[in-house]
């Protein structure tokens, strides 16, 4: 799994939803000729980005290269259950990568566009959020 090797602050801030503004970075393919690129914001968990990474190397079959375009860089915290209140913050419990409408997450080469696809289509099905599988020629 995906986690930093070392970080500035361990417990970060929430944030805000900021799902309404589109990405400004990772917008285009930069490695592949195949990628998945997100419609909605949210947040993937370095574990749902391991099983896409999986779903799609297996499906290749050896054949091609992967690329991750996202890092889950931002901590999640969680407090136990039946804890009272006060206490302070909870442990880290999981890292999640933030991505905005447009991210490119995943990038694949080296492969025909049909296995490409398939491999993209299966890694779709393990991300939390609605995807779209984009191309070099549009």
């Amino acid at each position: 799994m995906f986690i930093p090797k070392k970080v500035k602050y361990r417990k970060l801030h929430k944030g805000r939803s900021r799902g309404e503004h589109a990405a400004t970075r990772k917008i285009s393919l930069a490695f592949g000729s195949r990628g998945l690129k997100t419609l909605e914001f949210g947040w993937i968990t370095s574990r749902q980005l391991e099983a896409a990474r999986r779903a799609m190397t297996r499906s290749i079959k050896r054949g091609g290269k992967v690329w991750i375009r996202v890092f889950p860089d931002k901590s999640v915290t969680i407090k136990g259950s039946e804890v009272p209140m006060g206490g302070g913050k909870g442990a880290v419990d999981h890292y999640v990568a933030v991505v905005r409408p447009g991210t490119v997450i995943l990038e694949i080469d080296g492969t025909t566009d049909e296995v490409a696809d398939e491999a993209l289509r299966l890694a779709a099905y393990k991300l939390p959020v609605r995807t779209r599988i984009i191309g070099k020629n549009g």
